[in-house]
Formats: structure tokens, sequence, C-alpha cells
């Protein structure tokens, strides 16, 4: 738990640059609702950015900050808030402020992509951890020996992560439940009409199966077998007999459920990690390729200017020229 049972938890938010706004505001107001509700100041906070100036979020407004981050620990708990472009931002400041804090003996958290500055600053080498669906391929290559999960938020001693959008409010119910009570996290939940407070084990995004019913088993394992050999791809004969199934009949359940053939299917799945590798990290694009399943890295760059309409070379440096950079649609899919 944050802070003592009969004291007021004292919380740092630090802001990071085009951090997210859903996320940030998922993880503060259940805090002030918490206050709210209680009738004591359960929680008080504050915002903090590198240098003291307002820090403006992904959509573009601007949030004044308390104070810079430095000598201040004098906080139960940190979260570090990020948003988009996380890998490009070299806080070293923050950095050395987040191991200040560790040594006082400070609570550290982060939503979102935070997760990256807090695994930069090697705070957290023996905790499991969490980060956005989108950046979970890049984080584990770039931070390989941590141990980083797919779920939803991780508590693990006091360290506390979680993906973006809502799922802040989800590990702060669940903070507020286990500190404050049940009846508390509840009302919190009703106030913001949230249908139940997940727990960490659900997943960040909807699974296959409710997207196309429970009723595809067979589909779902093939999908599931495709995310799972991203670099060794499965070829579609060895797909078919791993879930008993013919290529003919796997064919039809994937032009009927996903529009596409399964072939097709595969290759978008390996260019989507390949985009998030390309953007998310330095690596070379020889490696992307190879790290997504292709033969070649000439043959990678036409695939992905087929999809994409650009060349992956191109892409980065377009990427890092316009950091509000509006993603390229995926094309759409082919039969």
């Amino acid at each position: 738990m944050i802070g003592g049972s009969n004291t007021t938890a004292r919380i740092g938010f630090y802001l990071v640059p085009q951090f997210s706004m859903i996320a940030f505001s998922s993880a503060i107001e259940p805090l002030r609702m918490a206050n709210q509700l209680s009738g004591q100041e359960l929680y008080n906070w504050s915002m903090i950015s590198s240098d003291g100036a307002p820090v403006a979020c992904s959509n573009g407004i601007s949030i004044a900050v308390d104070h810079a981050a430095g000598g201040h620990t004098n906080y139960d708990a940190v979260f570090v808030c990020s948003g988009i472009n996380i890998h490009r931002i070299d806080d070293i400041p923050a950095i050395q402020w987040l191991k200040q804090l560790e040594k006082a003996g400070v609570t550290l958290g982060a939503v979102c992509t935070g997760t990256y500055l807090l695994a930069k600053a090697e705070l957290l080498n023996d905790n499991r951890c969490t980060i956005h669906w989108e950046n979970l391929a890049s984080t584990r290559e770039q931070f390989p020996h941590l141990v980083i999960s797919a779920e939803l938020f991780e508590i693990d001693k006091d360290r506390y992560t979680c993906a973006g959008g809502t799922a802040p409010m989800d590990m702060l119910l669940c903070e507020i439940r286990e500190k404050h009570g049940a009846e508390l996290a509840t009302r919190i939940s009703e106030q913001f009409m949230c249908e139940r407070i997940r727990d960490q084990n659900d997943r960040q995004r909807v699974p296959l199966t409710q997207r196309i019913g429970a009723s595809q088993p067979k589909l779902a394992e093939a999908v599931s077998l495709m995310e799972a050999n991203i670099e060794e791809p499965m070829t579609l004969d060895e797909l078919s007999h791993h879930v008993g199934l013919s290529r003919r009949q796997l064919e039809r359940l994937f032009q009927r459920y996903l529009h596409c053939v399964p072939t097709r299917y595969y290759l978008e799945l390996r260019l989507e990690r390949a985009r998030q590798l390309l953007l998310q990290t330095s690596m070379p694009i020889v490696d992307i390729a190879l790290a997504c399943g292709f033969i070649s890295a000439p043959h990678f760059s036409k695939c992905y200017r087929d999809t994409f309409s650009i060349p992956p070379r191109d892409e980065r440096r377009r990427a890092a020229g316009l950091l509000n950079d509006t993603p390229v649609t995926k094309a759409s899919r082919a039969g």
C-alpha cells in the first residue's frame, strides 16, 4: 500500500512531454473522488516537470506543475506519466531524480509508457512490470532482462506499472480498495460509471474471441500461434496441422471472420510488429526485418511500402523530424 494507513498519502505525478491525458486523468481522478466520497484528505498530489515549466500532453493541452524535479523527495509515491515518443526523450535529470526517490524509500510507478523511463533508470530490475501493448515488443527488445508482462497493470512490491488508457483507474481503484476498503472503491467506480473494477490479470486488448465470438476456437488458436511466432513464421500447413484443420477449412475461417487469407493476416501482424520496432527503437532495419520473419531487408522494405505506402527508412526519418506526425493508416486488407 502507498503511505501509512492513517495518514494522507502524498502522490507526485512526473509529467513527461507528450504524456497521455486520458492515462493521467485516469490516475488522478480516483484519488480526487476518494477524498470527496470519504470526506477526508486520503490523498494529496502534486504535478512535477523536469524544469518546473508547464508540460504539453499529446493532445496539445498544457498542464501547469507545482515544482521541478530535483531535491523534492517528500512523497509516498511518484508516478511517471508519459505517452508517445518516450523512446526519443533523453531525460537524464529525471532518471537521476528517480534514483534519489528510490534511495529515499519512495514507491515508484508508471502509467502508459512511463515504464520505459523507470526501466532506463534501472529501477525495475527486480520487479514484474507492464507497459502499453503497443510498446511491449520494443521495450522487451530494449530491456531483455526485465520481466515485462502484457497484463493490465502490475503491482510488485513498491513498483506500480500499468498500460495506458483507463488502466490507471483500475490500478488505483485496487490500491484504494486494499487500503480503504471495497465499499469506497465500489462507490468511486459507480461515480465514474465503470461496470466493474478490473484486476491486473485482465487483458489490455480485446481478445479475438470477443470480436468474432467464442464459437470459433480454431480461428482464435491459429491467430494466437501467429502472434507467438513472429520471428520464425509458421507455414500455412504447420498452422493447419496444429489447429487440426485442413488448409481450405482454415482459409475459409479467415475469409469469413477476418476478411482476408491467413497469409495476408500473418504478414500484417509481422509488419505491425516491425512498425513498432521501427518507430520505438533504434534497431537497424535489417535487424528489424529478421526479428519479424523477413528473409532480407529489401524484401521487408517492399512489403512495408506496399502496406504503409512509405519505405521503412523514410518512415523512421519522417517520425524523427516530425514529433507530432500522425501514424500512417494501415492499408485495407486484400484477399
